[in-house]
């Protein structure tokens, strides 16, 4: 374990953040940084408990209050993308030493964070998942790599980069450097594009009906639509992707039971719609709308989803009900 990674700090106990900071705390000092000081009670009490491909607890250290927590040497923001801004300005001022890891779906997470301080960051995207089952347990689902790189323009070392999907792989997660991760982090804005967006608008966790073009009105005509759309305006911006998405929508579905069950994975943004909470569309169908409307790319499915998903939004705030 390298020794500048002694201590690692996960702001978020969402899905992710709970895998990373529980696995993590199996191979250095692992703390949490929660929204709700009764919810770091119990993991300091209880510890954070992980079902499905792997079994244990996790024994973290966890606080809400952000001034309590002591230097460490990385921090892993795994958090939604709409509440990045809120997290920087808790960090302001705190770890001037860390590297600081964003995770979000979509584009734009390290810009944000950028703002708030002059950390080192490391740009990731994941595809291991999880659900949440309480604040005290995740199970986990899918069992494949996060990506990582150096985000330019931050000072932030190869090296670095290394030392964490070093720690991460110790964890017994799945990690892999990058020294670009830019042809990685499109692969999986596509494929969150095309998934989130129809289960979204579908109200359907990510299933085997995804991949199912058998018939004229099979679902996966829809996913395969706003797939071959993303890889245009990836073509166009001048991006080779790392793994094809459609191809990582099979991988998921094939890969991700869970002991006997079939994976029926709810994404996030199908969790949010089910909360009738703001999602995370605008950085993830609204990034690649407003790429293509820049480069010049017809994307039509692409921007009735990223719309229909706002009209969605829209009607929580209306309080009107059929």
């Amino acid at each position: 374990m390298p020794a500048e990674l002694r201590r690692v700090c996960v702001i978020g106990a969402g899905a992710i953040g709970g895998l990373l900071a529980a696995h993590l705390s199996r191979v250095c000092e692992a703390w949490v940084l929660t929204r709700r000081p009764q919810h770091a009670e119990q993991l300091n009490r209880e510890g954070l408990r992980i079902s499905g491909k792997h079994e244990f607890v996790g024994r973290v250290h966890a606080t809400a209050d952000a001034s309590e927590l002591p230097d460490f040497d990385l921090g892993i923001i795994a958090v939604k993308a709409n509440d990045l801004d809120n997290v920087g300005l808790r960090l302001t001022g705190l770890a001037p030493q860390a590297t600081m890891m964003t995770i979000q779906n979509g584009l734009g997470a390290e810009a944000v964070i950028a703002r708030h301080g002059d950390w080192p960051l490391i740009s990731s995207v994941t595809f291991m998942s999880g659900t949440r089952r309480s604040d005290m347990h995740v199970e986990y689902e899918l069992d494949t790599a996060t990506w990582l790189g150096p985000w330019a323009g931050t000072g932030t070392d190869q090296a670095t980069v290394d030392a964490v999907a070093a720690l991460i792989n110790a964890s017994e997660l799945n990690a892999e450097a990058m020294t670009d991760l830019v042809p990685a982090q499109w692969s999986k804005l596509i494929f969150n594009s095309a998934i989130n967006s129809v289960s979204a608008l579908t109200e359907l966790p990510h299933v085997a009906a995804f991949v199912d073009e058998d018939e004229a009105s099979s679902l996966g005509h829809v996913v395969r639509s706003l797939v071959d759309e993303g890889k245009a305006v990836a073509a166009a911006a001048g991006i080779e992707l790392y793994e094809d998405p459609w191809e990582m929508n099979a991988l998921a579905v094939r890969r991700g039971e869970t002991s006997h069950s079939d994976y029926a994975h709810l994404p996030s943004m199908l969790e949010d719609v089910l909360a009738h909470r703001l999602t995370e569309v605008d950085f993830i169908a609204g990034a690649l709308h407003r790429e293509a409307e820049r480069l010049g790319v017809p994307v039509p499915v692409t921007a009735a989803a990223h719309r229909l998903i706002k009209g969605k939004e829209a009607s929580w705030r209306t309080g009107v009900k059929a």
